[in-house]
């Protein structure tokens, strides 16, 4: 107990033992989860009655909020905390009060974040200290982000989960991932999710689930952008400030963690390769789909909190409990700070017009070793799989040596527009409320822009996924910006690259970008050709043109000569000709976005 004495905030000595039921019963704001012993949680239905009633408890450092309807009708409610009565942006904003937002329930099968949430929330709003870090912050909590998930209650939703007894679904109503979904947002929840980040510009957006994978002893981890990963930063902006700022942060809750009994680590514990713990270990950069790859994005921090999935749910809880209290002194005692140099990243992000953006990164082949906190485990032939199977003995505590890979090294770099990005006007309704959605700056053009010098992407190979993934066949593009003329339409939208999310615009525009727009199938048109021309009709246009042009006879042969498959690929070789016919479709692979090196009218 002398470690919880020398905690710098007084709060109650759940930290590291959780109040009994009996305690629990006797508190109006307590969970069914405390009640029950964590054995239980409650249904959406609680989180409704407690936002209400902490608001009624605490109507000077409580607001609770709806910010959003899922698919089903149900409410999404935030719970606004501070000591100081503010309970709008606005107000935030002319405070200069950093703001955290907490989020649970992504994944509503993965419900820890919502009763330590509740559980942190109580004992902060309780606690009389001057110090309370409520006075230096406003606190954002939302119990259940998967609201509708979160009521397809069952027994065995997680089926490689310890408790609660029951409950929610990891997926939507509409059966979409929400931690898939941050750039794309496709789902209503994640809409209204952006509306919410938009309005409050969170300085920190904390997302807390629970692992799947193997048994091990380490019970939580940590994961913040931008931070230090492997051998690289993991920068937003170029504010090496802030990059500083987010390993502080994650060490912080880290060193916190430990000195309350917890066995954290800095990465996600998933193997090299499934179910073989010899395999160890990669910690490379999760791309903006996931919430702590997007808030990078826009030069604030993400950080991910993922408990152990074996461990029992009133231990998830206390130790979810921790990493909250954790990030919340820290936002208490650094945030104002920090704070600036997100501005400072802004700036900063606004001022990439024509430099190189690493748009993601990639680990390399090299390893080192590392000291895992395992079991003692066998790889032995399944009579029911046929593969090799892992068994754990938990009773039998191991320290793995394996490897790990995080030596990070550039996987796509892209020269930034010296002006921003034109987008036609026959995608532009479609592609301004994405934009909307994600609090970017456009303007539509007044005026044409005829036969002007713009940059167009021609993709040299296209590569669709062969099955759908979240709803979308995915588009793998190559090819490369060249200088062309161009006419554009008045109503094309321009975007700009000079804005503090200048790299969020290019995540989203960028063809190459593994998130992008194009990558996830949203100009899938454009790569599909819808002319073509009849075969006897494409064999007497090749001889007309071989007849007349000596040289492409040439070029012909050549290929022929040099190119096996295209010589035994008759549609490939009539191809050769179609492309070279005034019937062709200029359009065809060119991507439907432009860039510009002025900012049109």
């Amino acid at each position: 107990m002398t470690k919880l004495a020398a905690l710098p905030i007084a709060l109650l000595s759940v930290c590291c033992t959780l109040i009994s039921p009996s305690q629990a019963a006797e508190t109006k704001l307590s969970t069914i989860a405390e009640r029950s012993g964590f054995q239980k949680t409650g249904r959406y239905a609680e989180v409704i009655e407690l936002c209400t009633k902490f608001q009624r408890t605490y109507p000077k450092q409580v607001h609770c909020t709806e910010f959003g309807r899922t698919p089903e009708g149900r409410p999404m409610l935030a719970l606004i905390a501070n000591n100081n009565g503010v309970f709008s942006a606005k107000q935030a904003k002319q405070r200069d009060l950093p703001v955290l937002l907490i989020q649970g329930g992504i994944h509503a099968g993965e419900i820890d974040g919502k009763d330590a949430g509740f559980l942190a929330l109580r004992e902060l709003l309780d606690n009389k200290s001057p110090t309370n870090p409520l006075t230096k912050q406003v606190l954002i909590f939302v119990p259940v982000f998967n609201v509708d998930g979160h009521e397809r209650f069952g027994r065995w939703n997680r089926p490689n989960q310890v408790g609660p007894e029951e409950m929610g679904w990891r997926t939507t109503a509409q059966n979409l991932n929400l931690n898939r979904d941050y750039v794309k947002a496709d789902a209503p929840e994640m809409q209204a999710m952006l509306g919410l980040v938009n309005q409050w510009d969170p300085l920190a957006y904390i997302d807390l689930h629970v692992t799947d994978g193997a048994k091990f002893q380490h019970d939580v981890s940590v994961q913040v952008y931008p931070a230090q990963v492997g051998s690289k930063p993991i920068k937003a902006g170029q504010s090496d400030e802030l990059q500083q700022a987010g390993t502080q942060l994650r060490d912080s809750v880290l060193a916190d963690l430990t000195a309350q009994g917890s066995m954290p680590l800095p990465y996600y514990p998933s193997f090299a390769q499934n179910d073989d713990p010899s395999s160890g270990f990669i910690d490379s950069v999760s791309p903006p789909r996931f919430s702590h790859g997007y808030f990078v994005l826009r030069n604030r921090f993400g950080m991910l909190v993922e408990t152990h999935s074996w461990k029992d749910y009133a231990t998830r809880v206390r130790v979810t409990h921790n990493a909250i209290v954790a990030v919340i002194k820290q936002i208490a005692l650094h945030g104002a700070q920090w704070q600036k140099w997100a501005k400072q990243a802004d700036f900063d992000a606004s001022k990439l017009a024509g430099l190189p953006v690493i748009m993601s990164y990639k680990t390399d082949e090299t390893a080192r070793t590392i000291a895992f906190q395992g079991y003692a485990y066998t790889r032995e032939p399944s009579d029911i799989s046929g593969g090799l199977m892992t068994h754990y003995d938990d009773t039998k505590p191991q320290t793995w040596q394996v490897p790990m890979r995080d030596q990070l090294e550039v996987d796509l770099a892209v020269v930034a527009p010296k002006g921003g990005y034109l987008v036609p006007a026959a995608e532009a309704g479609w592609v301004a409320q994405k934009l909307t959605q994600h609090g970017i700056e456009f303007h539509l053009l007044k005026q044409a822009q005829n036969q002007v010098e713009l940059q167009a992407f021609r993709a040299d190979k296209t590569s669709f996924s062969a099955g759908s993934f979240e709803g979308h066949q995915t588009l793998k593009l190559q090819g490369q910006w060249k200088a062309e003329k161009r006419s554009v339409a008045a109503g094309a939208l321009f975007v700009p690259i000079a804005q503090p999310k200048a790299r969020l615009v290019m995540t989203l525009l960028e063809p190459q970008s593994v998130d992008s727009l194009a990558a996830w199938g949203k100009f899938n048109n454009a790569f599909e050709m819808k002319e073509y021309m009849e075969e006897y009709v494409a064999e007497d246009v090749a001889r007309a043109q071989l007849a007349a042009d000596p040289q492409l006879a040439i070029e012909f042969k050549n290929k022929l000569d040099s190119d096996p498959a295209f010589a035994k690929n008759p549609f490939a070789r009539l191809q050769f000709f179609a492309r070279r016919h005034a019937s062709w479709d200029e359009r065809f692979n060119l991507y439907p976005v432009l860039r510009s090196d002025f900012i049109p009218n």
